[in-house]
């Protein structure tokens, strides 16, 4: 069989079933900092669906106790011998979960930083994951088909692996870029004849990121869209000739959602059911959210248009846009209800207009899994004005919970959310492109204008976004399309 046989026989069904051995630093329902945790549990399990069998190799941070024991692996890192303990959970049909469990790295209030300080020894935390992973994947009887690493803390697993098992990587965000002092080359095992512009050396810095960029066989981000754009300067944070150069190697693979998890017709989480046929819970699901968050549930607040946000209250989620137009905000006959943590001045920009405005804005500065669910099911608006924005899942709750979405025109919002055509009533959502105050303005002027004087476009838009189909058995296929390239490779 000469290679271009081997190539069509690798991305042909003929293959039926690969083992998959992923590793990221976090996944739902053992940790969360942000979509990661749910795109990785949702990618193996959906895999797993697919008859696939799947591993993900995750620290067992904190106290968490899950799992059952599956042995130990130990590595020296930077001078020190680190042990941990292996447990595994169940996550899904055919799919697993590897929690590495080593106290000295992981039991910690963050999981990478604590008061918004990244943990020092971030480099050895997720050099050893990598290495943990790497053991425990040797020390099976059966190979894995592909290893599959996630953003920057799994960069250093196609480096250290010793197997010729072809590596996939996926950068879920490119600002986050894993750079440390070239002096943890040695630390870390690293080679420094790979301390190069064509390895992992950027800016006479290491960066994991650029590790698992360079020494990947294939290459995938989270949005088809964001491929393009990250390989401009604009988007690039200075990864874009790098991304240029390894562009035959990347592929743009739309996130999907846990479609039963995020389902209104069953979630646990809200009053009611609803679905697209019949929105009478999602009626419920309004009142519950704005009882939830203490504010009025009469008649004219029932009326009144509910704008939510479930979000990091940062720049990148377009945390600036809003904090221009907080002084405006409260003139507009709106409902604000907001969820999420983020950087100080943001959270006070929230914290300020709910104490100034009682009745109109409800701030929850947090998290949990059941006020999000809440707050997408009982919102008719939610706000995603993203400076950046690699995929973005939010968008996706949203539509699929009748909740209307407004977005920045950038990543994967661009490419999942159609706008609305008042002429027709045909479209998703409200889009704006400019990164500019008067554009979310104008789009926000917009969605209201739509709520309050068409009614019936305003359903159809509802149900328009309810009928999309977000799954991630689509997506799960594109990935093995990529595995199988990389086989073939």
């Amino acid at each position: 069989m000469d290679a271009s046989q081997l190539r069509l026989y690798c991305e042909s069904d003929a293959v039926k079933s690969l083992r998959v051995l992923m590793v990221a630093s976090e996944a739902q329902p053992f940790s969360k900092t942000g979509g990661l945790a749910d795109v990785v549990a949702a990618l193996a399990q959906a895999l797993g669906r697919l008859g696939h069998d799947v591993t993900l190799v995750t620290p067992r941070y904190g106290r968490l106790e899950s799992g059952e024991r599956r042995g130990s692996v130990q590595g020296r890192v930077a001078n020190r011998m680190l042990h941990a303990d292996l447990f595994e959970a169940p996550i899904g049909d055919h799919a697993r979960a590897i929690l590495v469990d080593c106290p000295p790295l992981y039991d910690r209030p963050g999981v990478y930083a604590e008061d918004h300080v990244d943990y020092a020894d971030n480099p050895v935390r997720f050099a050893f994951l990598a290495m943990a992973a790497l053991e425990w994947a040797a020390a099976q009887a059966q190979p894995f088909s592909v290893l599959h690493a996630h953003d920057w803390q799994a960069g250093l697993v196609p480096v250290y692996t010793q197997q010729r098992t072809p590596t996939v990587f996926t950068i879920h965000n490119l600002a986050f870029q894993g750079v440390f002092d070239k002096e943890w080359v040695s630390a870390l095992g690293l080679r420094w004849e790979d301390y190069t512009v064509a390895g992992f050396e950027f800016w006479d810095r290491l960066s994991f990121l650029k590790a698992g960029v360079m020494f990947s066989d294939a290459l995938t981000t989270v949005s088809p869209t964001y491929a393009r754009e990250i390989q401009r300067p604009e988007f690039g944070y200075g990864f874009d000739g790098i991304m240029r150069h390894r562009a035959g190697a990347l592929a743009g693979i739309l996130n999907g959602i846990d479609d039963e998890a995020w389902d209104p017709a069953r979630d646990a989480y809200l009053p009611a059911p609803f679905d697209a046929v019949d929105l009478t819970g999602k009626r419920h699901a309004k009142h519950a959210v704005l009882e939830l968050y203490g504010l009025k549930t009469d008649d004219v607040a029932m009326a009144r248009p509910v704008v939510a946000m479930v979000s990091r209250m940062t720049e990148q989620k377009g945390l600036d846009l809003i904090d221009a137009l907080a002084p405006h905000l409260p003139s507009l006959d709106a409902t604000f209800i907001v969820a999420g943590t983020g950087e100080p001045r943001f959270e006070s920009m929230w914290r300020s207009l709910a104490a100034a405005n009682p009745g109109q804005f409800g701030v929850f500065v947090g998290y949990d899994e059941r006020r999000a669910h809440l707050v997408e099911a009982g919102a008719d608006v939610f706000l995603m004005p993203s400076r950046y924005e690699p995929c973005g899942l939010n968008q996706m709750y949203s539509m699929r919970y009748g909740t209307v979405p407004v977005v920045r025109a950038v990543g994967g919002l661009a490419d999942t959310v159609r706008p609305f055509n008042p002429k027709n009533g045909q479209g998703t959502g409200f889009l704006f492109s400019e990164y500019e105050p008067t554009a979310l303005w104008d789009a926000l002027q917009r969605t209201l204008t739509a709520y309050r004087s068409q009614p019936k476009t305003w359903r159809r838009l509802q149900r328009n976004g309810m009928n999309q189909d977000f799954s991630w058995e689509r997506s799960a296929k594109e990935y093995l399309k990529v595995y199988r390239r990389a086989m073939a490779r």
